[in-house]
């Protein structure tokens, strides 16, 4: 009772479409287990005969090809003998001399015929054995030398046994029956028949090979052996095998001709037979001419094996059919869930992000009634957090402007007080010019209507600076630009760069007891950020307040000047641009510093 409870709640806490999707999976599955269980017993009676039936069909279909490749090579005999020369050799008295015969056009006219006829048809060679004593004039004549060949050739082969044990006079020749010669310049099968030439009174046996290839047949069984571990052979009256798809599985399961021809006269179906304790389904096609017979023969385990495979199939579809109805099923419940879902993934989203409104529902049911309240709200929401972003940004602008009103007048205190300074030595010359400069200064400063410039503006605000510094200072200080021609394009905020010289200016060179140094700009890209580093060789800064720099500790103004202006150049920069961006110092005590300015890749707003 415990357990059944514990199954009831866990199924009740299933999501609704786990829920229809066990359901469906039950409905599908019990009925397609079902009819797997009762119909299994009957499959492998089903595939044996299935595939004897398919095997059948092939071997009836494999039949009349080979007669044809016979049909084929008889026809190509029968051509030979029908030609005139032929006829004048072995079908009447030889009435002149051979060698006059030999040497006649109509032996040229003969080889060539037979010659051009093999190069259209299945027939690899033909050759005519003569035996006529100290007559050699056939095989010596160019023109017939590949034709006619001495009996004494033929001799040791089976074929020429056959022949001269017994009455045939013809004989379709399996490979085993020709000679290695035959086999490797002719041809592996051959038709030979035997005939007489009559010459001087005396009657010479002689013999007409037709050969051909065993490949054709080869290629023909197969066609019929299509399943595993079964073979098709060819078998002659005298129980040789002509063909076969495999050696070794015809030798294992050769039939003698007669029990072949017993089975032939009781049906053309398949029989069933024991060999070697095996069972094996074997069929029959005879060849009348030159009575032959294919044979076909199919093991038992085999079938059974690939019945085993049909049943793996037919659980691999069941799992498939049942699958497919689970995925079914999941489509059509998610017409209902997903939209609940979506709702709750969205609700649960707010806390990372703001909501984001679902499309408006198409089907209006209390599902589509949720949607649009959760729209609303979700409008609602948002309207809000635009107010508020709105108002967060408007102070962020504000203590921008705030920041850089902080660091022009720094900037024009210090060089007022350079004019100052020089007007009170007298330097009337120096200090027109230093006027000029520093009307140029800020005709460039003033001659754009928003805070951003370009870097090649900057450098020339920072040029302009170090001469007016260098009018004070006897030009101790040396400026030193090395920034690739592409970067001077980039965008920047204005007077990013003149705080940080002034700052290696004040104190790090001014500091140096002979007040005198150089100050490098140089630059480079990392990705999609602009890098500008500014170097000086001045007294450096000890490592206990490098971090106090940046950090707003040392906003005071001390005695050797301020870091005010510092400080809020790199927190307008991450005001503006994230907190990737920024200043970033590193200094050697008595060596000089080296400041990084990281801000993004862009180009300077026309």
């Amino acid at each position: 009772m415990k357990l059944y409870q514990k199954a009831k709640d866990a199924y009740d806490n299933l999501k609704i479409q786990t829920k229809f999707t066990l359901c469906i999976l039950f409905a599908v599955s019990i009925p397609l287990l079902s009819i797997a269980v009762l119909f299994s017993d009957r499959l492998y009676d089903m595939v044996i005969a299935d595939t004897i039936r398919n095997e059948q069909n092939a071997t009836m279909q494999i039949g009349p090809k080979i007669e044809d490749t016979l049909n084929e090579v008889i026809d190509f005999h029968e051509f030979v003998t029908a030609l005139s020369y032929y006829q004048t050799l072995f079908y009447q008295p030889v009435s002149t001399s051979l060698a006059k015969l030999a040497a006649t056009k109509d032996a040229l006219d003969f080889a060539d015929q037979i010659k051009n006829k093999t190069a259209e048809s299945a027939v690899t060679a033909v050759r005519i054995y003569l035996d006529i004593p100290g007559q050699s004039v056939f095989y010596e004549n160019p023109s017939a030398k590949d034709l006619f060949l001495p009996v004494s050739r033929a001799k040791g082969t089976y074929w020429y046994g056959i022949f001269q044990g017994s009455s045939v006079s013809v004989l379709h020749c399996p490979s085993f029956y020709l000679g290695n010669r035959e086999k490797t310049e002719l041809g592996d099968l051959a038709l030979i028949t035997e005939t007489w030439l009559y010459y001087q009174g005396t009657s010479y046996p002689c013999y007409t090979a037709i050969y051909y290839s065993a490949e054709s047949f080869h290629r023909i069984l197969s066609d019929a052996a299509t399943s595993r571990g079964s073979v098709s052979y060819i078998i002659n009256d005298r129980e040789a095998v002509i063909s076969s798809t495999d050696d070794y599985l015809a030798a294992i399961y050769r039939l003698s001709y007669d029990d072949i021809c017993d089975s032939l006269m009781s049906t053309n179906n398949f029989v069933e037979h024991e060999i070697l304790s095996e069972t094996v389904y074997v069929g029959y096609y005879y060849i009348k001419s030159p009575a032959w017979i294919i044979v076909t023969a199919l093991p038992k385990q085999p079938l059974i094996e690939r019945g085993n495979s049909i049943i793996l199939k037919l659980a691999f579809l069941c799992i498939s059919c049942t699958l497919a109805a689970a995925f079914f099923t999941l489509r059509q419940t998610r017409s209902v869930t997903s939209r609940i879902s979506s709702v709750i993934r969205q609700m649960s989203q707010i806390r990372q992000s703001p909501p984001v409104a679902l499309p408006d529902p198409v089907i209006h049911d209390e599902v589509g009634e949720l949607i649009q309240t959760f729209n609303y709200m979700t409008e609602r929401m948002n309207f809000l957090i635009a107010q508020q972003q709105k108002t967060a940004e408007d102070l962020r602008i504000a203590e921008f402007n705030s920041l850089q009103a902080q660091i022009n007048p720094h900037f024009l205190y210090n060089t007022m007080d350079m004019i100052n300074w020089m007007a009170l030595e007298g330097k009337t010359a120096d200090v027109s010019n230093a006027v000029q400069n520093l009307a140029r200064f800020y005709k460039l400063t003033l001659s754009r209507k928003n805070n951003f410039s370009s870097v090649e503006n900057e450098l020339e605000h920072v040029s302009i600076y170090l001469d007016l510094q260098n009018m004070r200072f006897h030009n101790a200080i040396e400026f030193v630009i090395d920034l690739p021609d592409h970067l001077y394009g980039c965008g920047i905020p204005k007077l990013t760069l003149q705080p940080i010289v002034e700052n290696a200016l004040l104190h790090g060179i001014l500091e140096k007891e002979e007040k005198s140094g150089t100050i490098l700009i140089t630059g480079w890209e990392e990705e999609d950020m602009l890098v500008l580093l500014v170097s000086d060789d001045g007294v450096g800064i000890p490592g206990e307040k490098l971090p106090q720099i940046l950090s707003g500790s040392t906003r005071k103004t001390t005695s050797s000047g301020t870091n005010i202006a510092v400080y809020n150049t790199h927190k307008r920069l991450k005001l503006l641009y994230g907190e990737r961006y920024g200043l970033h110092y590193e200094s050697t005590f008595g060596k000089g510093t080296d400041v990084q300015i990281r801000l993004p890749r862009k180009p300077a707003e026309p």
